[in-house]
């Protein structure tokens, strides 16, 4: 586990967030992990749902990307992966959470 949260940290310091500190990155680490997003999802492998750097790759080009990912977080999804796999909501996020989370997914390069 120790491994896996030291290198959710390096792909979040270099995952292309221009202005990210080593400390901002260490902090968005425990924001993602503190709810439960890295208990579904990985930076790069496929889990229970897409990886994140699959997310980031599907939405690329659509400029409505961290509104449309800070809903489907908010409120969940059923489909967009495939038939099985649903997203429960996180309804306990606040819009600026949301917001900062989807910016970040978007964030993560193959």
């Amino acid at each position: 586990m120790k491994l896996h949260t030291l290198s959710c940290a390096f792909v979040l310091a270099a995952s292309g967030m221009s202005g990210v500190h080593a400390e901002d990155a260490a902090a968005m680490t425990d924001f993602v992990r503190g709810n439960g997003c890295f208990s579904c999802h990985s930076v790069s492998e496929k889990i229970v749902g897409p990886a994140f750097q699959s997310v980031s790759a599907k939405y690329a080009g659509d400029k409505d990307a961290v509104a449309s990912l800070s809903q489907s977080i908010k409120n969940g999804s059923v489909g967009k992966w495939g038939s099985r796999v649903a997203m429960p909501p996180h309804q306990n996020l606040s819009s600026e959470e949301l917001t900062k989370l989807a910016t970040w997914v978007m964030a993560q390069k193959p």
